[in-house]
């Protein structure tokens, strides 16, 4: 009987102990499945897997730590080229911009006064401050517009390419192209050429502008420009006003000039003429039978300083004034010589900066607008339909919601493009004349011509440097920043 209770008990007590252990490892009295047994050989306090290792309180200690010599192995070659490259640059430039300009004595500030009180620097301070807050600012909307405009069009990725393609152009060939482009000669230059087409379509131009009477002519100067006979003139004998300096090239379509016959009704008539032969003998004042007319020009009855009467040159040069020019002066208006149109003067000192400025937005606005289209893939459609279903109008829907979500990117955008233009000098040098460059300055342009380029004194080249160096700095450190705050969104 003590056996048998014995023998139960411990039944009983084994039962439960395997009954615990089982239990033990579970949650909520669920029984887990036993662990593994390790393989032969293998450590039961320490382990590896993959880069890291375990300590037995549970710590990974990366390869970095066991090894450090692996990571600086690695990063040694960025380390020195970023050394050699940018790191010593910039100490050296510190230091040569305290230097003089041949770097054999100290100057202390002197480089750094000389920049803020020379004319010229001030006027690249001038430019630089117009292209930080134009060519961004146009950059961006423009990309903004293309991206938002070319989103629902059928060519809409086509588009695309032609404006972001110039940006596989170099700054140097874009600025090449564009000297040519602005050029003042309408034959040479594509910006006037198209002005001056739609000029001359809304305006008269002169027929022969470099006509002039000979100094034995019957013709004066009366001021402006214009020329005036020297006696007046009546209905009984045809007036003449012969005119030269005209290439005889220039007049080689003209029809031969006439001599009109007298008028019975008491009308003036008279001609006027190139009188020149190319390779012959003329007689002055008379014209010849090889002789041009010209064409087109207008003349004026003046009498008491008032016009009184007004007609045009026939293709023969003859023209018929009425009764009431008889016993006036005859009048050949300036407009009949003024000099064409040739265009505006796009690389002059007013222009030169905002043409410059065209040709740099030309390049980026394709920039800007890869990037925002990118940004505007993004944005939730559904916020937009029901802007409209609300009846929102487009505008409204653009305002208030586009571009407040594509603020993000638009930041990026223009301030990358703020870095850029603070340091732009390809497109300056290459597009602006010598005699207007000064007008274009920009710091980049005047670091390397006080340097470089005529000027021999690296000391006010490296003050420039610094100075642009810490222009750029807080833009950087500000796109850092947005790039952190958003990728912690």
């Amino acid at each position: 009987m003590t056996q048998a209770a014995a023998g139960t008990a411990t039944h009983e007590g084994e039962s439960a102990a395997t009954s615990g252990s089982a239990k033990a490892p579970g949650v909520g009295g669920t029984s887990a499945s036993p662990a593994p047994s390790a393989p032969s050989g293998a450590s039961s306090s320490t382990g590896s897997t993959g880069s890291t290792g375990s300590t037995g309180s549970g710590r990974r200690i990366s390869v970095m730590r066991r090894r450090p010599w692996i990571s600086v192995a690695f990063l040694l070659p960025a380390l020195v080229l970023l050394g050699a490259l940018v790191a010593y640059p910039i100490v050296y430039s510190v230091f040569r911009s305290f230097m003089s300009a041949d770097g054999s004595s100290f100057a202390g500030v002197d480089n750094f006064h000389e920049v803020f009180t020379d004319d010229t620097t001030l006027t690249a301070f001038r430019n630089n401050l117009i292209w930080v807050i134009v060519a961004p600012a146009l950059c961006t909307a423009l990309g903004l517009i293309f991206a938002v405009l070319t989103e629902r069009v059928r060519w809409g990725t086509a588009f695309k390419l032609l404006i972001f393609m110039p940006m596989a152009i170099s700054m140097l060939a874009s600025g090449i192209i564009f000297r040519l482009v602005y050029e003042q000669d309408p034959a040479r230059g594509v910006a006037n050429a198209m002005w001056t087409s739609v000029h001359d379509t809304f305006a008269d131009t002169s027929p022969w502008p470099d006509a002039r009477p000979r100094n034995d002519a019957p013709l004066t100067a009366s001021g402006g420009g214009a020329y005036t006979t020297k006696g007046t003139v009546d209905a009984t004998s045809p007036a003449s006003l012969p005119l030269v300096g005209i290439p005889p090239k220039e007049a080689a379509d003209a029809v031969p000039a006439k001599v009109p016959a007298k008028s019975g009704d008491g009308k003036v008539t008279g001609t006027v003429w190139l009188d020149f032969v190319k390779g012959g003998r003329s007689e002055h004042g008379k014209v010849d039978q090889s002789e041009k007319a010209l064409a087109g020009i207008k003349v004026q009855a003046v009498k008491d300083g008032h016009k009184v009467a007004e007609a045009t040159t026939a293709e023969d040069g003859t023209f018929t004034l009425p009764a009431a020019a008889d016993g006036a002066r005859l009048k050949l208006p300036a407009t009949n010589f003024a000099a064409p149109y040739n265009g505006v003067d796009w690389l002059g000192p007013t222009l030169v900066t905002p043409a410059i400025i065209g040709s740099y937005i030309w390049m980026w606005a394709g920039f800007a607008m890869v990037l925002i289209a990118a940004g505007l893939a993004g944005v939730p459609r559904e916020l937009l339909e029901q802007a409209r279903v609300d009846g929102a109008n487009e505008w409204k829907v653009f305002r208030k919601i586009t571009v407040p979500l594509l603020a993000p990117v638009l930041g990026v955008v223009t301030v990358t493009l703020m870095i850029n233009v603070l340091k732009i000098f390809d497109l300056v040098y290459i597009i602006s004349p010598g005699a207007s460059q000064r007008d274009a300055n920009v710091l980049a342009l005047q670091l390397y011509l006080k340097s470089f380029g005529g000027g021999a004194n690296q000391g006010v080249g490296s003050a420039l440097a610094v100075i642009l160096l810490l222009l750029v700095v807080p833009v950087m450190v500000l796109n850092i920043r947005r790039l952190r705050r958003e990728s912690r969104r």
